[in-house]
């Protein structure tokens, strides 16, 4: 996002024959909306689970879940098992599914750089099923580990950190939020063993006054041991993407955060398959190009903070 739009999830939705199984942490789009409406109305059983509330407490899923609901629709709140379910997932039949960074809003299909993976692998379909179906009934998920899918909060900080110690040659990060000590240290690791590192980040824009002072004091910490920090400006950046040698991908909707990896429902996914590996790598150099080299300013003086910032947008938090 936002090269392909919302045309490319409306096509996956308007390609179910069975069954659509939706979760998501921000459902406002009339356009995601009417294509639910559109499979329900040709017979397709559509179950839709939507987070309830931020952390900071905004409600952004009442009017859709009632939309829904008036419509027909099975609409439930994701599992009061985690404070917020962040996952960005939907299973098509038990054919594909598709992972994503983007929440489902026109915001994220026209104004943020985003990523979403497509998979047909079965394991991955089913397993993704498999997490649906346990917080739909609120039950216990003991996910399978060995398909290629990160699950917040089982094992999704020692999968990144898994996949940061595998690079050799070169590590790209696309990230907008820096809040764990145990990535940062293999960060700093991989630098220290010879790995290039290029970092994208978004500044300030959309990060928490809470979460401002670890993430500036990160950005400031890597560059000292030669990571290569820009800044995201052209587009706004949600994106979480590591790359990789230029062979491997990591991309889902958690956030280098505590709680990410500690108390949310999250969800990522990693792959090798040259066609995705290639698409990430040639958008992730194209957002290189366009950045500017970025230097983080002191997180305790705030007189520093704007400097060179988007304008602030109340509805772009990086939760």
């Amino acid at each position: 996002m936002p090269d392909d739009g919302a045309e490319a999830v409306v096509a996956l939705i308007d390609g179910a024959a069975e069954t659509l199984r939706l979760k998501q942490f921000k459902l406002q789009s009339p356009t995601i909306e009417q294509a639910l409406l559109r499979a329900h109305q040709r017979g397709v059983q559509v179950r839709v689970m939507l987070n309830p509330h931020t952390s900071g407490g905004d409600r952004w899923n009442d009017e859709a879940h009632a939309r829904l609901e008036g419509w027909g629709i099975q609409v439930a709140w994701t599992s009061e098992a985690f404070p917020v379910t962040h996952e960005k997932s939907l299973v098509v039949d038990r054919s594909a599914v598709l992972i994503s960074t983007f929440n489902l809003s026109d915001k994220y299909f026209t104004e943020t750089r985003d990523y979403g993976i497509v998979s047909h692998n079965p394991p991955v379909v089913e397993e993704v099923i498999a997490g649906f179906e346990a917080d739909w009934n609120r039950s216990f998920f003991h996910p399978d580990l060995t398909v290629g899918l990160v699950w917040s909060s089982v094992h999704s900080r020692g999968q990144m950190a898994r996949i940061i110690d595998m690079a050799r040659q070169t590590l790209w990060i696309q990230h907008p939020k820096f809040v764990d000590a145990v990535i940062l240290e293999r960060i700093i690791s991989a630098r220290e063993r010879g790995v290039k590192v290029r970092l994208l980040c978004g500044g300030k824009h959309g990060i928490s006054d809470w979460d401002i002072y670890d993430t500036f004091s990160s950005l400031r910490v890597m560059e000292r041991f030669g990571v290569k920090v820009r800044r995201q400006k052209h587009l706004k950046l949600h994106a979480k993407l590591l790359l990789v040698d230029g062979a491997f991908a990591q991309t889902g909707s958690m956030n280098i955060d505590r709680s990410a990896f500690d108390l949310r429902r999250e969800l990522g996914i990693e792959s090798d398959a040259p066609e995705v590996v290639a698409r990430l790598r040639s958008t992730f150099e194209a957002d290189w190009a366009a950045a500017k080299k970025y230097h983080a300013p002191d997180p305790l003086d705030p007189s520093l903070h704007e400097a060179g910032e988007l304008p602030p947008d109340p509805h772009f938090v990086h939760d």
